[in-house]
């Protein structure tokens, strides 16, 4: 646990809109932390420090939240679950964090990236995605911040579905039925497409 990069954080003893309003007044940032069991804990964090923290490691990637309880410090490996942002500035208005258990697994959204240029799309046909993110599990430290999809040698009419992914070694894609996630379809199945 020593190598992750380490978020500063201390107990909120009140919670409420007033008390978040006047936390934000001086740079903190409302936060609430689940630890592995579920259980929560309300928490204020520094702005800056947790606004650098985000921006360099994501939701993807573990770091140490070191929480300040009176006397107590408690250090548990964490990811940054959701962050909420306010609606006209470029700020974090809360952050929920989620303690983990570095070996048990997890189940996370992340990000599909396309890479390359289909080759049905140089003869005409059009590249057709469905699908931007999805639901991977594994231990969070096998956690890919997204998953790169090469349609270089997708033809016209070819498809990918979820099950035809490569995933990084210890990772698996939740899903229940094996949806479709990029397609190379001709002009002409467009137009009847539109038809319909």
């Amino acid at each position: 646990m020593s190598d992750f990069a380490t978020l500063q954080a201390s107990k909120r003893a009140k919670t409420g809109k007033g008390v978040a309003r006047r936390l934000r007044m001086t740079g903190q940032v409302p936060a609430v932390f689940y630890n592995a069991k579920g259980e929560s804990m309300p928490l204020q964090i520094n702005e800056k420090e947790l606004t650098r923290l985000y921006a360099s490691i994501g939701r993807t990637t573990v770091f140490n939240i070191e929480i300040e309880d009176g006397a107590k410090k408690e250090i548990s490996p964490a990811l940054i679950w959701d962050v909420d942002y306010f609606p006209i500035k470029n700020r974090i208005q809360h952050v929920d964090i989620y303690g983990v258990d570095l070996d048990k697994e997890i189940k996370i959204r992340v990000p599909l990236v396309f890479t390359g240029v289909a080759k049905g799309t140089k003869i005409g046909g059009k590249l057709e995605t469905y699908r931007e993110v999805i639901d991977v599990a594994c231990k969070p430290l096998s956690l890919p911040q997204k998953v790169e999809v090469d349609i270089t040698e997708m033809g016209l009419s070819d498809t990918l579905r979820i099950e035809d992914l490569v995933l990084p070694e210890g990772v698996r894609a939740e899903y229940n039925n094996n949806y479709v996630i990029v397609s190379v379809i001709s002009k002409g199945a467009e137009k009847e497409e539109a038809a319909e």
